[in-house]
């Protein structure tokens, strides 16, 4: 029975979510720009600032940690007050969180175009902001795990299961991978070097996806699908082993990054072997929202934002189907470090992060500000062919560089002498980078339609009796 005494905290969540929406925005246009500066050179301007080195750290610090960490937490203080019918721990802490967290993103828009960086894949920032991030993550558990602990009904929703995980393991992932020695306020050394750094690196890198962009993900659509589609979830057994799958086997598959390196052949084979067991869990949790959807088959068909969680399923399949593949020794051999990896990511990205977040913000933003309908179905429409147009283009054009790009690099003449030079390869994937741009443009054009449309829903006079979602 739903406790209608309960005073939720709605607009700290409202804060994240629009927080969530421009970093997506402007995360995602620096990609673009990015994309472009990879085929037209020249788009650098010979900036010191403005270039592919200092861009891209920016580019994947505002997407994950601007427009994914604000929706998860967003997401997460909201599901699990409704899912326990209590309040927040703490209102005050709620807000420190939010702006800490901003100042977080702040910090990292002006220090990584100046060329603060420790180097380190996805731990780009400095040591005063790394502490700031671990002040902010602490405040965050601690709301978090307050609300669960004064919750007013017996059990643990599912979602939360997986909002915990990801917050628990993010919090110990990152303190161990950046421990560092600082030398000045701008700049520090890692503690680990060598081998033994690659290796807590990918810990982290690996990890980092794994319950970022998977287990916070996945705890996200376990509320909004069953919502979205009127239906329970499809089985709640399944959705336990899809926790305990997960949590059990990805935080020991980092390693396969750095298959064919100096780290010992075991560690290696050891990363190989569970992300080929994480096929398992992986799919098990698509399976499970995928039935939920598939129970409401008539909504299914009509309902774009459905549809949107839909994609986004049918996409996760296929980025924890490639995932595995590239662990292979066979194929990473031939697709490693070229731009299938790129692809394959972005898939990922794009095709299951992006649209699972699009999906929700399109179900939860009208109904968090209490609106009964968006402001334009046809561009809700637009956008979803537009996105799906976009993730094609771009994946399939990197598969089929990534592809020819391993084939000419592994090619010899019968003396060993390599086939082709570094040029000719720059020259064979052109075309495709060139369409990587086009699909990356599509995707955040979409993304500028829905941002309009949510705008105008949020504008609009027509407004709902109670906010529920």
């Amino acid at each position: 029975m739903v406790n209608s005494n309960v005073q939720y905290s709605i607009k700290v969540v409202q804060y994240f979510i629009v927080a969530s929406v421009l970093w997506a925005i402007i995360g995602m246009t620096i990609g673009v720009i990015l994309a472009g500066q990879l085929y037209w050179p020249a788009l650098n301007f010979n900036s010191e600032y403005f270039n592919f080195g200092k861009l891209r750290p920016l580019h994947t610090s505002g997407v994950i940690f601007g427009f994914v960490v604000n929706i998860l937490m967003g997401t997460s203080l909201y599901i699990v007050q409704r899912s326990g019918q209590c309040e927040l721990y703490n209102k005050s802490l709620s807000w420190m969180v939010f702006w800490g967290w901003q100042l977080v993103l702040l910090l990292a828009l002006i220090s990584l175009p100046l060329g603060y960086t420790t180097s380190k894949e996805y731990a780009e920032l400095e040591w005063p902001i790394d502490i700031l991030i671990v002040l902010v993550w602490v405040l965050y558990a601690v709301l978090f795990f307050g609300t669960v602990a004064k919750r007013n009904v017996p059990h643990i929703f599912v979602a939360n299961w997986f909002f915990a995980a990801f917050i628990i393991v993010i919090a110990m992932i990152f303190i161990v991978n950046n421990l560092e020695v600082p030398v000045t306020l701008t700049k520090s050394y890692s503690v680990y070097s060598g081998a033994r750094d690659a290796i807590v690196q990918w810990w982290w890198g690996h990890n980092a996806v794994g319950f970022l962009l998977t287990a916070g993900i996945i705890g996200m659509n376990y509320y909004f699908v069953p919502k979205a589609t009127g239906r329970p979830i499809y089985s709640y057994r399944l959705s336990i082993i899809n926790f305990w799958g997960l949590v059990g086997f990805y935080t020991w598959a980092g390693t396969h990054h750095l298959l064919y390196s100096s780290v010992p052949v075991w560690v290696q084979n050891i990363g190989m072997i569970m992300s080929l067991i994480l096929w398992i869990p992986s799919w098990l949790g698509a399976y499970n929202i995928s039935m939920t959807m598939l129970q409401n088959k008539a909504k299914l068909k009509t309902d774009y934002v459905l549809l949107f969680f839909f994609s986004a399923i049918l996409y996760y399949c296929l980025a924890t189907f490639e995932g595995p593949l590239l662990a292979i020794r066979w194929f990473n051999m031939l697709a490693h470090d070229t731009e299938w990896v790129i692809g394959h990511v972005h898939s990922g990205a794009l095709g299951w992060v992006a649209m699972s977040g699009i999906a929700t913000f399109y179900y939860f933003i009208p109904k968090l500000w209490g609106k009964d309908t968006l402001w334009s179905p046809r561009l809700l429409k637009w956008h979803f062919w537009l996105a799906h147009l976009g993730v094609a283009i771009y994946a399939i054009s990197l598969w089929v560089a990534g592809i020819g790009e391993g084939y000419m690099w592994l090619a010899q003449h019968e003396n060993g002498e390599l086939k082709y030079s570094f040029i000719e390869a720059l020259e064979f994937k052109a075309p495709w980078l060139f369409l990587r741009f086009v699909g990356g443009s599509l995707f955040v054009l979409g993304m500028l339609l829905m941002a309009t449309n949510l705008y105008k829903t949020v504008r609009s006079p027509s407004q709902l009796i109670a906010r529920e979602a």
